[in-house]
């Protein structure tokens, strides 16, 4: 199962076993789904053995190929230099020093909150939550402004591809091109004032 095992012995004899492993938070498993739903894959790089790596990629559905064991920091970036050159776009969640180098290298990296401060000044995003399902709303999020921001470049080229021809052959007064140029303006700003509605499904 992954886990580390502690051997318990008085003078010499073996009493008993007790095995430890590190918890897996209770999202995780949906945070990975999450992800794959949305397109992506998902990797694990970790300096942790091979066995503790591969039980915990079953658990929260990675698949064991995308599975990355007793890798240093710098095979971490190494790693993600790998797939950026394969053609992929790459997001690095991490919160350790060790992972700072990766998510200097990604082209979008993610800092859990609770993390050292070297990965939180190292990444472009800091998550408050100490929790994968925060990498989901971000991006989301992220998708949800993108979407944002070309309804308004839409309705500006709009109104200016109309008004401004129909303004300079004289059909419509200054006075409506104006106001058309602030209405305009409104449009755009009441648009993007839409995205504070937003709400994570997750």
């Amino acid at each position: 199962m992954g886990k580390t095992a502690m051997w318990v012995a008085r003078e010499r004899e073996l009493l008993g076993i007790i095995a430890v492993a590190d918890g897996v938070r209770e999202t995780s498993r949906q945070a990975i789904a999450e992800m794959t739903s949305l397109g992506l894959s998902v990797y694990m790089l970790t300096g942790d053995n091979r066995k503790t790596a591969q039980a915990i990629a079953q658990s929260v559905g990675i698949l064991q190929e995308r599975v990355f064991a007793e890798v240093l920091p710098e095979q971490k970036a190494e790693m993600v230099k790998k797939l950026q050159r394969e053609g992929n776009v790459v997001g690095m969640v991490g919160d350790g020093i060790n992972d700072a180098p990766a998510l200097a290298t990604a082209e979008i990296g993610f800092a859990i909150g609770s993390g050292t401060d070297v990965a939180i000044e190292t990444a472009d995003i800091a998550l408050l939550r100490g929790d994968l399902l925060s990498v989901v709303t971000a991006i989301r999020l992220s998708k949800a402004t993108i979407k944002k921001i070309r309804q308004n470049l839409f309705w500006a080229f709009g109104y200016n591809s109309l008004g401004v021809p129909l303004a300079a052959f004289g059909f419509i007064s200054p006075v409506i091109a104006g106001a058309a140029m602030a209405l305009s303006s409104v449009s755009v700003v009441s648009n993007s004032v839409l995205l504070r509605r937003f709400r994570s499904t997750v």
